[in-house]
């Protein structure tokens, strides 16, 4: 094998022999780079503390120090650095980190805690006793017990093993429902109507024994889905503007629309409320004069309102799709229970825990 110091360096060969006696001790000093003897000799033993600091590393330390580009190992871990000063870590032996900020154990028995809590007032609206505005009311007015103890304390936490009585009655919460319904027309979609006309509560009122509201509004005469549910939290996320919900329509017109009013609905068509538009829009592979509108706004009669604007008579508004459901397989005036995998379909979209972590008991 040729020796690497054999190969011509290209500069004068005065300056290209290396100089055998140089030291790589990082606490004496060479005497052979052209210095007088002494010199640096005497300013390399008046610092013997040093040399003696970095001679005292352990093995690992001394490899670690000669591989080239890493940084000693005693300034990555706190072991005695060129001053013999010792760096002491906060961290205990054998510790880990977690991006938590605690142990898996830790985090775990927090979240269950936290899941299987309920606000008081929540736990007496879901037992169909009143709404939560009510519930408050009841709490301040000292009518409220929890473990035969008076609470009046707002956003009070309860267990779901807690014996809740309000004034005097055991309460208990009700088990959510969910009902899909392809509503027909002439219907109302409310609870109950002055007037005596039929509503969607009519069409459910033999489905389940407990309270269920519709979550949103369909118009009178506009069929399709309409979703009922005594879920409260899911429900108002559900109709909040700033979740986004997507809504699928079909709409019937008293003529086929134009490239150019298709453009305008994909656009924006301005409202008295504001404008209001479709993210998409397509026409029916087999009607003409009908449109299929996919939006996110959910206002008083939004669909109607602008087929109006652009001066064209609607025959019949036909809500096909809700979020993740379709209307598929439902008939006109019936109804279903939601399945499982729907269900959280459903609160994952709304950003809610999953059915598996609801805490009723």
């Amino acid at each position: 094998m040729t020796d690497r110091t054999s190969k011509p360096s290209g500069k004068r060969p005065g300056k290209s022999v290396r100089r055998p006696q140089e030291s790589t001790s990082r606490g004496h000093e060479s005497t052979s780079r052209g210095q007088k003897p002494g010199s640096r000799t005497q300013k390399s033993t008046s610092r013997p503390q040093k040399a003696d600091a970095w001679s005292a590393r352990s093995p690992s330390e001394s490899k670690e120090q000669a591989s080239p580009g890493r940084r000693p190992a005693s300034r990555r871990h706190g072991s005695a650095g060129p001053a013999g000063k010792r760096r002491t870590s906060t961290r205990n032996e054998g510790e880990r980190r977690y991006p938590s900020g605690r142990r898996p154990e830790a985090a775990d028995a927090s979240t269950r805690k936290d899941s299987e809590t309920i606000r008081l007032n929540k736990y007496i609206a879901h037992a169909g006793i009143c709404s939560r505005r009510d519930a408050d009311i009841y709490i301040t007015e000292g009518k409220v017990r929890v473990n035969g103890k008076v609470v009046t304390e707002m956003g009070y936490q309860v267990q779901p093993d807690d014996r809740i009585t309000v004034s005097g009655q055991k309460i208990e919460p009700e088990p959510f429902v969910y009902i899909l319904m392809n509503k027909p027309r002439d219907t109302i979609t409310t609870t109950s109507d002055e007037k005596g006309r039929k509503t969607v509560m009519d069409l459910v009122e033999d489905a389940t024994g407990q309270r269920v509201y519709p979550v949103g509004r369909l118009d009178r005469n506009t069929t399709g889905l309409i979703l009922l549910t005594n879920d409260g939290d899911l429900a108002n996320r559900l109709m909040h503007p700033s979740y986004k919900v997507r809504k699928v329509y079909d709409v019937e017109t008293n003529r086929m629309l134009t490239d150019e009013e298709l453009g305008k609905i994909r656009a924006g068509i301005p409202l008295e409320d504001g404008p209001a538009k479709a993210y998409r829009v397509s026409r029916h592979p087999q009607y003409l004069n009908v449109v299929t509108l996919s939006m996110h706004e959910g206002r008083n009669r939004i669909v109607r309102r602008m087929m109006e604007t652009l001066g064209v008579e609607v025959l019949s508004l036909d809500r096909v799709g809700y979020g993740p459901l379709q209307k598929k397989g439902l008939r006109v005036g019936r109804w279903r229970n939601l399945r499982k995998t729907e269900i959280n379909e459903l609160r994952k979209m709304v950003r809610l825990l999953p059915m598996d972590h609801l805490s009723r008991s």
